[in-house]
C-alpha cells in the first residue's frame, strides 16, 4: 500500500515538472526576436483593373478553327507550278471541308492551268471568294404601307430554328424594334415552350397555340397582332418534320400564303441549316427551295466543325446567299456573313 502512494506521488511531482518546464520553454520563444522581415509600407501603387474577359475579341478564325485546320496543308505549299501531289492535296483538303466535288474539281483544274504565282493559298483563296455568290446579304423589312414584315424560318428538326429566332429577337429588340415571335411549330411539343422563354428574355411577344394546332392560324395571329399593336416586325417559327415528307412541304407553302397576306407581308423566308452535317445539309435545302421560296440561308453551329466549306457548296449549288452564321452560343454570335472575312479567316497565314 505505501508503496503504490509512493509510486503515484513521483508520477504526480514528474508530470508537474514536465508542465513547468514546457511553459518556460515556450515563454522563452515568444520572448525571441522575429526573423520574419518587415513589411514594406506599401505594397501595390497602381493598381490594375481586373481584365473583362467577355469583352476580349475573339477573330472569326479562331471561331472557324476546326474548319481553318483542314486549310493548314494548302497554306504551307509553295508558289509558282505545282506539282501532282500539290494538286491531289488541294484536292484532299477542298473535298474533306465538303466544299464540293464541282468547285473542288474547278479549282484543281485552275491551279493546274496557270499555277500559283503568288501562292497555293492567295490562288484557292481568289477561286473560293469566287464561288460565293454576289447577292445581297442584307435581311429586308421593306414592305407596302399599312402592313407589317414578316420572316420566316424553315428547316428539319434539330438544325436551330428556334434558337436562331430568339437571338434575332434579342438583337432587334435590344436595338429598339418591337418584335412578335410566332410559334408556327405546333407539332414539336417544346418548340412553344422554347420560344416562349425566349420571349421572356428578349421582350419580345409570343403568339402560341395548342400543341397540334394549325400553325397558319398562329403565324395569321401574330401578324394581327403585330400589326394591331404596331410591332416592327414577325419572326415565325415552322415545323421541321423530315425534308422527304410531302404534307409537309405542302404545309410551309399555305404557311407563307397565309403569311404573305394584308396586314402581313414577307420580306424573307430563311432556311436554317446545320453546318456539321454537311452535304447532307445542302440536299434539305433543295427540297424545301421550291415550297418555302427560301430568300436566304442561315448556317448554324459552324464553330463545331470542320466542314466550313459547306458555305460554298450551297450558295455554288443553290445560288442562294448565306446571310447569317453561327460561330458561338450568345446572341452576339449569330452574325452577318461577309465572304471575304470568312475566306480569309480559312487561308489567311
Amino acid at each position: 500500500m505505501i508503496a503504490l502512494v509512493v509510486v503515484a506521488t513521483v508520477a504526480l511531482l514528474f508530470a508537474a515538472f514536465i508542465a513547468v518546464r514546457r511553459r518556460q520553454t515556450r515563454v522563452a520563444r515568444e520572448s525571441l526576436p522575429s526573423t520574419r522581415a518587415a513589411m514594406p509600407s506599401v505594397l501595390v501603387h497602381d493598381i490594375a483593373a481586373r481584365p473583362d474577359l467577355d469583352a476580349l475579341d475573339e477573330t472569326l478564325g479562331s471561331r472557324l478553327s476546326s474548319s481553318r485546320s483542314v486549310f493548314d496543308r494548302v497554306r504551307s505549299l509553295g508558289t509558282g507550278t505545282l506539282t501532282q501531289e500539290q494538286l491531289d492535296t488541294v484536292e484532299e483538303v477542298l473535298l474533306r471541308s465538303d466544299v464540293g466535288l464541282p468547285t473542288t474539281t474547278s479549282i484543281v483544274e485552275l491551279l493546274r492551268r496557270d499555277g500559283a504565282p503568288e501562292g497555293v493559298a492567295a490562288a484557292v483563296r481568289s477561286a473560293l471568294r469566287s464561288s460565293l455568290t454576289s447577292a445581297s446579304r442584307e435581311l429586308s423589312t421593306a414592305v407596302e404601307a399599312g402592313r407589317v414584315p414578316v420572316w420566316l424560318f424553315v428547316g428539319v428538326n434539330g438544325v436551330g430554328k428556334t434558337t436562331t429566332i430568339g437571338k434575332i429577337a434579342t438583337r432587334r429588340v435590344a436595338a429598339g424594334s418591337k418584335v412578335v415571335l410566332a410559334a408556327g411549330d405546333t407539332f414539336r411539343a417544346a418548340a412553344a415552350e422554347q420560344l416562349s422563354l425566349w420571349g421572356e428574355r428578349s421582350g419580345a411577344d409570343v403568339v402560341r397555340a395548342n400543341e397540334g394546332a394549325d400553325p397558319s392560324s398562329v403565324v395569321h395571329d401574330a401578324v394581327e397582332r403585330a400589326f394591331a399593336r404596331g410591332a416592327d416586325l414577325v419572326l415565325a417559327d415552322t415545323a421541321g418534320r423530315r425534308h422527304t415528307s410531302s404534307n409537309l412541304l405542302d404545309e410551309l407553302s399555305k404557311v407563307r400564303r397565309v403569311a404573305d397576306r394584308a396586314p402581313g407581308q414577307v420580306t424573307e423566308t430563311l432556311m436554317v441549316l446545320d453546318a456539321t452535317t454537311g452535304q447532307n445539309a445542302l440536299a434539305q435545302a433543295r427540297e424545301f427551295l421550291a415550297a418555302a421560296q427560301v430568300t436566304g440561308i442561315v448556317l448554324t453551329k459552324l464553330d463545331g466543325t470542320a466542314r466550313g466549306g459547306i458555305v460554298v457548296a450551297i450558295e455554288h449549288g443553290l445560288g442562294i446567299p448565306v446571310k447569317l452564321i453561327g460561330i458561338g452560343e450568345g446572341p452576339e454570335d449569330l452574325v452577318v456573313f461577309d465572304p471575304d472575312s470568312f475566306v480569309d479567316a480559312l487561308l489567311e497565314a
